[in-house]
């Protein structure tokens, strides 16, 4: 076990499943004055941020920061979007629902389709039989020895963090959340409006501020996109992660080791709405934001808690495969076995 890895230890007896999810209810309850204090603040400060780097352009020295200051207040209105979609941020249903729809524009991501599909992640979490609702694809080891060549380059291309990073994330936050997955079910009209909202906040950009506005712009939605899918990787993409297939699958298990915490800084916590710490997040997903980060250090001081620090999370991106043997994430190997022959072969 590495010092600065994982995850809560696993002790999965059910007398300590029910200790930490009682501890954690403690951490439940939401406050409307905080709630409004973090989405209404942020979306200040976004719109501050925004202004100031269009007003600063073409300056490098202050433009080049500033963008990727506005990015993390992006990153972090899509955060608090989520906490709408668990029903965690406000006191009442109607509020988050309407502060979630209120983030859809800023976020580019339809409010009812994202919360439709986060829930199916949830609910399947840990899953290897329904890694479809997973945000990262992540192959077995044994379907990688049985993939022909053209699979494992796709896969490796998928999983090589200078595509996925970049234009993963600008694929998915710009062109696929246009139309997103279950898009039909959850409601075609809303996804159009929200598509209509965002063509009405590129062109009120674009009529303020000319290109100056629209490629400061584009450069936020680059890094808030690049920052959201650094984080969606890293929260089930790590060595020591926990995949099962049922009747095994055990969900306080899948919640707690299968996902990651993420200790990267006070700042970077407050930058991403401390949805670093997701273990807790998917254990009790009705804890607040706001709460999330004293929620985890209170945890640390009762139970054995490690987390992931930077360099461990760079490293998890060297991590391409789950290997059911050894129940852990595992790089590309160098050889691989012919089911035919058993016999080692280079692999490409």
């Amino acid at each position: 076990m590495h010092a600065t890895a994982t995850h809560i230890s696993p002790a999965y007896r059910k007398e300590a499943e029910r200790e930490i999810r009682a501890f954690t209810r403690e951490w439940t309850v939401r406050d409307d004055r905080l709630a409004a204090i973090s989405y209404f603040g942020t979306f200040a400060f976004y719109f501050f941020t925004l202004w100031l780097t269009i007003s600063l352009w073409p300056t490098p020295w202050a433009v080049v920061p500033l963008i990727v200051i506005n990015a993390l207040s992006g990153v972090r209105l899509y955060v608090l979007q989520h906490d709408c979609g668990h029903g965690s941020l406000f006191t009442t249903k109607a509020r988050n629902d309407l502060a979630g729809h209120g983030l859809s524009v800023f976020s580019l991501t339809p409010y009812r389709a994202m919360q439709y599909n986060h829930n199916e992640h949830h609910s399947h979490l840990g899953n290897l039989d329904e890694r479809d609702t997973t945000e990262i694809f992540t192959m077995t080891l044994a379907e990688w020895n049985a993939a022909d060549f053209w699979k494992r380059l796709r896969y490796r291309l998928y999983r090589n963090p200078a595509i996925l990073i970049p234009i993963g994330g600008v694929f998915t936050y710009v062109l696929a959340y246009r139309w997103p997955k279950n898009a039909a079910r959850t409601g075609v009209a809303a996804v159009v409006g929200q598509n209509l909202g965002l063509a009405v906040w590129v062109a009120l950009i674009w009529a303020l501020a000319g290109s100056p506005g629209l490629t400061v712009y584009g450069a936020t939605v680059l890094v808030a996109a690049c920052t959201g899918v650094f984080m969606v990787y890293l929260q089930h993409n790590f060595e020591d992660t926990w995949w099962d297939r049922k009747p095994q699958l055990n969900p306080a298990r899948a919640a707690l080791q299968g996902s990651s915490a993420l200790d990267l800084g006070w700042l970077w916590d407050l930058a991403t709405g401390n949805i670093a710490y997701h273990d807790i997040h998917h254990f009790n997903a009705n804890i607040p934001s706001y709460r999330l980060r004293k929620c985890h250090r209170a945890l640390r001081a009762r139970y054995d808690v490690q987390t992931i620090g930077w360099i461990e999370a760079f490293r998890s991106f060297t991590l391409k495969l789950w290997d059911e043997k050894q129940g852990r994430l595992v790089p590309f190997p160098r050889a691989v076995a012919p089911a035919t022959t058993g016999q080692p072969t280079r692999d490409f």
